[in-house]
């Protein structure tokens, strides 16, 4: 068997008007909010970048320009940290520049996230690529994605990344189902899209982290428009499954979703944790907070 193609390519689809978080989204774009001082986007990036992935493409859209100002040289403000000696914030901007090779595409209609991998066709090419949400954080070691790469490795058809779900929550998700091959590797039947309560026949999600071929772009380009009246993903995935196959990893690591407010808070607080300048800092503030919460009076 010939050895399977090389993926080089990652699309980050970010051209969602992130109205969970307004109003601070309606100037800055969600992927630029901070875990703690790194954007998230820089974050996904970074896993891209770990995971072997040579080229990240930018789906973006009206208003989300400072994305990609964030990843391009800024020659101001680097003379101006040059001249006054601030070396580390001068490498930690110089560096953004070199992590990988950027080209942008624009989804001119918000037509859904199956619609925002289409956009990305002609930067793809005819090789298979990786697709990660921007607002989807996952810790691990190895990189989340790069557990889905070494997947795709293997078999050749395309690969979701998973996790498994508390009960009763099925229906916020869209749901595999399929058999277990590995200790936490899948081989999937069908995708249900936010089946409806009691029906769902797992508890194992798909979270925003795809391999796939290129043969998905042929395949969204005749799905109809189904939730939301958008082109969906999931839609697609579906159909890929049941022509070629699907594989699904439980993704080994710790999941953050930041395009909720809450996960985002925790997500802020995980990353605060775990850092050597600021980490002991942030847990004595943390239960010094609980204990003068749980003193303090009820709220009225």
């Amino acid at each position: 068997m010939p050895p399977k193609p090389a993926v080089r390519k990652a699309v980050l689809p970010v051209a969602g008007l992130g109205t969970r978080f307004l109003p601070v989204t309606k100037a800055i774009p969600k992927e630029l909010l901070p875990i703690v001082d790194v954007p998230s986007i820089q974050l996904i990036v970074e896993e891209c970048v770990e995971s072997g992935i040579e080229e990240v493409i930018l789906v973006t859209a009206r208003g989300k320009e400072a994305i990609e100002n964030h990843f391009d040289s800024a020659p101001g403000l680097e003379a101006i940290l040059e001249r006054k000696g601030k070396d580390a914030d001068l490498n930690s901007v110089r560096r953004l520049t070199g992590l990988a090779r950027f080209a942008s595409v624009r989804q001119g209609v918000a037509n859904g996230l199956g619609h925002a991998v289409l956009c990305a066709r002609a930067a793809v090419g005819g090789e298979p690529f990786a697709v990660i949400l921007g607002d989807d954080l996952v810790e691990a070691k190895p990189p989340g994605i790069r557990q889905l790469l070494d997947v795709y490795q293997r078999h050749g058809v395309g690969v979701v990344g998973l996790q498994e779900v508390p009960p009763g929550q099925e229906h916020l998700y869209g749901i595999i189902e399929g058999n277990r091959v590995a200790a936490r590797e899948w081989k999937l039947r069908r995708l249900i899209e936010k089946p409806a309560q009691g029906t769902a026949p797992s508890r194992m999600a798909v979270i925003g982290r795809y391999v796939l071929p290129p043969e998905i772009f042929d395949i969204l380009e005749k799905t109809p428009r189904g939730r939301g009246d958008e082109i969906q993903l999931t839609d697609g995935l579906a159909t890929l499954c049941e022509a070629r196959g699907l594989f699904g990893v439980e993704i080994d690591g710790r999941r953050f979703d930041a395009g909720d407010r809450a996960g985002y808070v925790l997500a802020n607080l995980h990353f605060a944790l775990r850092r050597a300048d600021i980490g002991a800092e942030v847990r004595a503030g943390v239960e010094r907070l609980l204990r003068e919460l749980d003193s303090a009076p009820p709220s009225e």
